[in-house]
């Protein structure tokens, strides 16, 4: 694939996985933002596009696809709702306990020499309870759908999953904020000097946290979303 200013950020990634890595190191969003061509969405930052473009280039010869760079583009509907459950919503379902304990612990113990620290429980927490919502209607909904879709069932001809897939669009976008939110309040995911262990784990674990969620939302936003609404809009024309 020809890389130019019009190719959008999430076509990148979806190509080259370990873009992203770069991607996160500027400050550009691949998930949420994927469909920004990379001009607008440089233009957005007051980057130059044309260096950034270089630094594309630069980064692909340096790193070479292998191991983690996998390109989820050829895979199926089945096959990506599958990774993504076994692989983005199980480390969610494992992580999302394990760090709102440590936000309520940290927030315990220094929220009072640092206002910080309570703003980002009062951040996290709702956000938990949302994504965690949002991950079971994938589940119950989402996902089962796209697999019918898949099998080009007369159920799933039936189906309006366009809306439902506007909905998770929306509840990935509502989740990016409050990311983003989170790393303000932590500058950057940046312990203060001094910072107890604890404290320097969780900042840690919410730097790994933002990161698997860019490339899951990645994967559903650019990838299994379209999919499946190619895959349904050749069905309908299929039975009509």
């Amino acid at each position: 694939m020809s890389t130019t200013m019009e190719t959008t950020i999430g076509q990148m990634v979806t190509v080259r996985p370990n873009r992203a890595r770069l991607f996160e190191s500027l400050g550009l969003d691949y998930c949420c933002g994927g469909k920004k061509p990379l001009a607008v969405a440089c233009a957005e930052k007051g980057m130059d596009a044309a260096t950034v473009l270089r630094l594309v280039d630069a980064f692909d010869a340096q790193v070479p696809g292998g191991p983690g760079d996998e390109s989820w583009s050829g895979a199926t509907l089945t096959e990506l709702a599958d990774h993504i459950e076994r692989t983005h919503h199980a480390y969610l379902k494992t992580e999302l306990p394990r760090l709102e304990q440590l936000v309520r612990h940290v927030a315990e113990r220094h929220g009072d020499r640092d206002a910080r620290l309570v703003e980002l429980r009062d951040i996290f927490l709702p956000f938990k309870a949302e994504l965690e919502a949002h991950m079971a209607e994938e589940e119950a909904v989402v996902f089962p759908a796209c697999r019918r879709l898949e099998r080009a069932s007369e159920e799933a001809a039936g189906e309006a999953i366009a809306t439902d897939i506007a909905e998770m669009v929306l509840e990935h976008e509502e989740a990016g904020a409050a990311l983003s939110r989170i790393r303000d309040v932590t500058s950057g995911f940046t312990p203060p000097a001094g910072a107890c262990n604890t404290f320097r784990v969780m900042y840690a674990s919410l730097a790994e946290l933002a990161e698997d969620m860019h490339r899951h939302v990645h994967k559903e936003n650019s990838i299994l979303f379209p999919k499946a609404l190619e895959a349904e809009r050749r069905l309908r024309e299929r039975t009509r």
